[in-house]
């Protein structure tokens, strides 16, 4: 039997607590009803692209084992948008989701189980024992080879019940468009209006995009078959020629300067965001083709995984062949006039790409790969799932951190250096809805940002359904509009007539369309509080505290030794006063942290990774040159309380097995 399901110190899983359950027609799960069945637990929250990967990652899985694997997406939210059950609700529809989800609100399920991180996963076995605790992504191969274990385990005990799950599917919402996620102006004699213009959608959730006339009522033409998937070709009805392009939840979009598209042959860039592709479009006859990306998202190793390379780290340039390079959710695309090149918010790496699409050169502009905010040069800074990107009269670009609410900037030097600011953000657990000054302001999970005609910047603070704006000269936050329903994006209008006040186009995604939204003379001033996210924190001791990382290797993997320790931990904190020593980076998962007694509280902020590659092994126990290796990541920011009688040991999972 193999190490990994063996039952000694078994651990009873706890029952499953929230205020509702959906996709289960409106029946109540627990256990008891889930016996016989091999259950994955998915802690996650649907801010977190992260846990949109997991997602995806798990298809596959639920698909080939639907009769004996149930999962039950138990939702913990991060933000206080989240806990809102209607934006739930859309969220389970947005993404696709076909099992089970539990709406965990306040936590209770998700403090049952310890979990620390968004994702976790803890699986159950069909006795009800939990058999193993899992962070962050990658984890698809390691389950693929635990759960038939599972199952021929329980066959022989007789304890495996076969049959169909409890998921029951939603009605689904139709429309024009679904859940649109990013706009982009075409101005006469680039799309299909030869006067007026024309607005080009990314409709994410019908896996197409959409050409709108300025009504945005009128569709003028579509782009991508409407079925989610990839492939490139024919991407219009045009010439009686059916598409076959498709896309997977596109998202931003670029338009090139017309001598750009005369010799690449292409006008728009995509960021197709779950495909990890940047796509090309022809608007002269629809053609999709791939320009950057290999579908393998990045941070998942198909060659041998070196943890003390920094894999997600800051490398500069990647590779001049654009079609080897790996993304990882690419969400939003500018060009950039002083670099000649289309700058992308990598949001699942959390780093700012640049792409020339004449060269084809593909480098990180600017961010080392660890989660947060943190400011300086470009090599150094800090990025949380940046998702908006706008470009100003001085080449700047602003950026819309949304995992630390944050509004940033890239300074471009004429000679091409970047230095990262911020203007408005604390950090990855603070947000709300604060106008005034810039330091005391706050947004929640902005998606979306433009830059005004005045130079002030517009937000889409798509969490609290406004739109926000901030201006550099006051230094100062206000709201130029609320009410709206989740904006994933906000424009200046390109169509006002001479004489009159621009507009803002507005993507409302939980409305399921665009709207246009007037520049007020006066903006509002909206004070409803500045607050942290909802996560209980840890007590522990001043002074030394000892942190243990679990990492087993999945069943046919072996730890890649090859050059070295293959685990790493990167530990740093908020304030950086509460770590005394331990902080820094080193071999091991094992480090002891000594914790200052003058500091209440803070976060701990802890990265693990592990290096394993599969077998065989060789004869001499080594792993061949050909294998398949896989490098295993999870960023953990720890709340913590320094207390006298608190914890003096700290235990993650980055890969635990009971």
């Amino acid at each position: 039997m193999s190490e990994t399901v063996r039952t000694h110190h078994r651990v009873r899983a706890s029952e499953l607590v929230g205020r509702n359950w959906l996709n289960t027609g409106g029946k109540t799960l627990d256990l008891e009803a889930l016996r016989g069945k091999i259950v994955l637990l998915d802690f996650w929250t649907f801010c977190c692209i992260n846990c949109l990967h997991v997602l995806d990652e798990l298809r596959p899985l639920e698909e080939k084992y639907s009769d004996v694997l149930v999962t039950v997406g138990v939702h913990s939210p991060k933000f206080e948008h989240e806990a809102d059950p209607v934006a739930l609700a859309a969220a389970v529809e947005r993404y696709e989701i076909h099992h089970p989800v539990l709406d965990d609100p306040e936590l209770d399920t998700w403090k049952a189980y310890t979990a620390r991180a968004w994702p976790t996963l803890v699986v159950i076995d069909p006795e009800g024992y939990i058999v193993a605790h899992l962070s962050g992504e990658g984890h698809a191969d390691g389950l693929s080879v635990l759960i038939p274990e599972l199952i021929a385990q329980h066959e022989a005990k007789g304890t495996l019940h076969r049959g169909s799950g409890p998921y029951v599917a939603p009605e689904p919402t139709s429309g024009t468009l679904r859940f649109p996620g990013k706009a982009l102006f075409l101005p006469a004699g680039r799309g299909t209006s030869a006067s007026a213009g024309s607005w080009l959608v990314t409709d994410t959730g019908h896996h197409r995009l959409v050409e709108l006339g300025t009504d945005f009522h009128t569709v003028l033409r579509t782009f991508g078959s409407g079925t989610k998937g990839y492939a490139d070709g024919p991407g219009a009805d045009i010439d009686s020629i059916k598409p076959t392009a498709q896309f997977n939840e596109p998202q931003g979009l670029v338009l090139l300067p017309e001598d750009v598209a005369v010799t690449t042959g292409y006008d728009v860039v995509i960021a197709d965001s779950v495909n990890h592709r940047l796509r090309g479009l022809s608007l002269a006859d629809g053609t999709v083709t791939t320009l950057v990306g290999n579908g393998v998202q990045r941070l998942l190793e198909v060659g041998p995984a070196r943890v003390d390379e920094d894999a997600a780290g800051f490398t500069g340039r990647l590779s001049d062949h654009p079609l080897d390079v790996a993304l990882s959710s690419p969400w939003d695309l500018v060009w950039s006039r002083k670099l000649n090149a289309v700058v992308v918010a990598m949001a699942g790496v959390h780093q700012i790409f640049s792409f020339d699409p004449i060269s084809g050169e593909v480098s990180i502009l600017a961010g080392n790969g660890l989660e947060g905010l943190l400011d300086g040069a470009a090599h150094e800074a800090w990025f949380a799932q940046s998702s908006g990107l706008a470009e100003d009269a001085d080449g700047s670009i602003w950026v819309a951190d949304s995992e630390t609410s944050a509004l940033r900037k890239l300074v471009i030097d004429d000679d091409g250096t970047v230095a990262v600011e911020s203007a408005v953000g604390r950090g990855l657990f603070d947000f709300g809805f604060r106008d005034g000054p810039a330091a005391e302001a706050r947004l929640q999970h902005p998606l979306g940002v433009t830059v005004l005609p005045d130079g002030s910047v517009a937000i889409a603070d798509t969490y609290n359904g406004a739109v926000r704006r901030y201006d550099p000269a006051t230094k100062t936050v206000s709201t130029l509009a609320r009410g709206l329903l989740e904006p994933s994006d906000v424009i200046v209008d390109h169509t006002q007539v001479a004489g009159k006040e621009p507009l803002l186009v507005v993507v409302e995604a939980n409305k399921h369309q665009l709207v246009y939204v007037p520049i007020p003379k006066e903006a509002q001033q909206v004070d409803e509080g500045a607050v942290q996210t909802h996560r209980p924190k840890s007590p522990v001791a001043a002074g030394p505290l000892e942190l243990t990382v679990r990492f087993t290797a999945p069943t046919g993997q072996k730890l890649d030794d090859r050059w070295g320790d293959p685990t790493q931990l990167k530990i740093s904190s908020t304030p950086p006063e509460l770590l005394v020593s331990g902080g820094g980076t080193s071999v091991g998962l094992l480090r002891t942290l000594e914790l200052s007694a003058d500091v209440p509280d803070g976060i701990l902020h802890i990265t693990a990774r592990a290096a394993a590659c599969d077998g065989p092994e060789t004869a001499d126990g080594e792993i061949p040159d050909h294998a398949a290796c896989h490098l295993y990541q999870q960023d953990w920011g720890i709340p913590v309380i320094l207390q006298a009688d608190g914890d003096t040991e700290l235990v993650l999972d980055l890969r635990g097995m009971d």
